[in-house]
């Protein structure tokens, strides 16, 4: 069944037999997931009354959830759409780390790759979402906890070694690097001669996308605002800025693609093969009810549909679908096989 998709440009069409067969070939690959782990703490309350103190509100505490953030986030969100994932990732020895750890355990996820450093703090974010009964909680603060130190070396040197000997046998690479020191350019460069011939390498940098330089890197998925730091220039709604900031940047990466997301403005994939730019609309509503995540679900996504065969396109579109999907959830969240199946049959019946 072909049929041209109004989430694409008219000249474009997908197949959306092909992209649930595709989706299908999730199950056992064997996917590598490098980079940072965060922990996403959301503290719940309801609010009672403003402080006497200050004109702030006094939250009664109802509960605290913890669940995986940043590389963890990519992590769960590649277990859920059905891959056999091994994380290679720091945490520090605390609670947060642990919770992690156990999180994956509990899941059936190999934790081998994971390593505990001493005297290292598990980047947290801690979010406080606070309501009336029987509203919406809507978040007031988020309170970040980082590392104060480096990475020790010896950590560094684990999680290199950990890296080589997980790729071996894989069938791609994702790279997850939010700036927290786990994933280094140097690393993957290593691990990438041990992958066997026509491996993807995916990368999701939040800082330094540029450090990836000849690190056979096959393609990288930037939302917009990091597009525009790289580039020290502003896109909005400049058509032509993007596209120029596109393909400088898959150029200078030597990459086979890149995936630029957009938030309700959809995604813009650049392909190397015939220079094409193709943009594609936001799946579902452009009304996002949470964005928390939304970068590691399209790293999961388009990872797995490249090992699986698809093509660039292809990739993105599956990308795209599981990116709205998740954004229409509160949280941390993912987006399982199933759901995503679903909603390309929707899409398909014309739902």
């Amino acid at each position: 069944m072909k049929r041209l998709n109004k989430n694409v440009d008219r000249e474009q069409a997908v197949d959306l037999v092909r992209i649930a067969e595709i989706v299908e070939q999730f199950s056992g690959k064997k996917v590598v997931l490098y980079g940072d782990f965060v922990a996403d703490e959301f503290q719940y309350g309801d609010i009672s009354r403003v402080s006497r103190e200050a004109p702030v509100l006094i939250l009664k505490h109802r509960e605290t959830k913890l669940v995986p953030g940043g590389g963890a986030n990519a992590t769960n969100n590649l277990a859920s759409l059905g891959a056999k994932v091994a994380p290679v990732a720091a945490v520090g020895d605390d609670a947060a780390g642990e919770a992690l750890v156990e999180y994956f355990r509990q899941l059936g996820v190999d934790t081998s790759g994971i390593a505990r450093a001493a005297n290292w703090t598990t980047p947290t974010k801690t979010r406080f979402l606070a309501g009336w009964a029987h509203t919406t909680a809507q978040q007031v603060l988020r309170v970040d906890r980082e590392p104060a130190q480096k990475l020790p070396e010896k950590i560094e040197k684990q999680l290199g070694e950990k890296l080589l000997a997980k790729t071996k046998n894989a069938d791609s690479l994702a790279i997850s690097d939010y700036g927290f020191g786990t994933a280094t350019p140097e690393t993957v460069r290593m691990a990438g001669k041990k992958l066997r011939k026509n491996v993807p390498v995916t990368l999701d940098a939040r800082h330094g996308l540029s450090r990836y330089v000849n690190a056979g890197i096959v393609s990288a998925t930037p939302n917009e605002a990091e597009l525009e730091v790289l580039h020290h220039t502003t896109i909005g709604k400049n058509v032509n800025e993007l596209e120029r900031c596109g393909r400088t940047t898959l150029a200078a990466m030597k990459m086979d693609s890149l995936l630029v997301t957009r938030g309700r403005d959809g995604m813009a994939l650049f392909e190397k093969n015939g220079g094409r730019v193709m943009h594609i609309t936001v799946h579902g509503s452009d009304q996002a009810v949470d964005v928390t995540g939304a970068g590691d679900t399209v790293l999961a996504a388009y990872t797995l549909a490249l090992a699986s065969g698809a093509n660039p396109f292809e990739a993105a579109h599956i990308a795209n679908i599981a990116g709205g999907l998740v954004v229409m959830k509160r949280g941390t969240a993912t987006v399982s096989r199933a759901e995503l199946l679903e909603a390309i049959r929707r899409e398909g019946s014309g739902a």
